[in-house]
């Protein structure tokens, strides 16, 4: 008994100590307030997702000419090494932009949705 009533003590300190959330907050200031910071956290992750998106195709590039310009073939099955781990990479953030791209139109049809029950 003394347990339940310890846990129970602590759970409602700590609520009490942290206040109300900050989506609490949102809320109060602007009715689509959480939606609009969710479609702009969307679209700084999708910015992100596009400059290393860009970097493995230069990457890829990069190897493609390396596999170019090998003499030897010992240089060339290196390159090809590395050419192949550049492009399961660049495949691999072309995954990650394309599903970027759906998390953020899925948040931007929230906040349309959100704003058309405001008007």
């Amino acid at each position: 008994m003394s347990r339940r009533r310890t846990f129970a003590a602590a759970a409602v300190l700590g609520v009490v100590l942290m206040g109300p959330s900050p989506a609490a907050h949102a809320t109060d200031d602007a009715p689509c307030a959480t939606q609009e910071a969710k479609v702009a956290k969307a679209e700084s992750a999708l910015e992100r997702v596009s400059a290393v998106f860009a970097r493995q195709k230069d990457k890829v590039a990069d190897a493609q000419a390396a596999v170019d310009a090998a003499e030897t073939e010992k240089e060339k099955a290196h390159a090809e090494k590395r050419l192949a781990k550049a492009q399961e990479k660049a495949a691999e953030a072309k995954k990650d932009k394309k599903a970027q791209k759906m998390r953020l139109a899925k948040a931007q049809e929230r906040l349309d949705d959100c704003q058309a029950a405001q008007a």
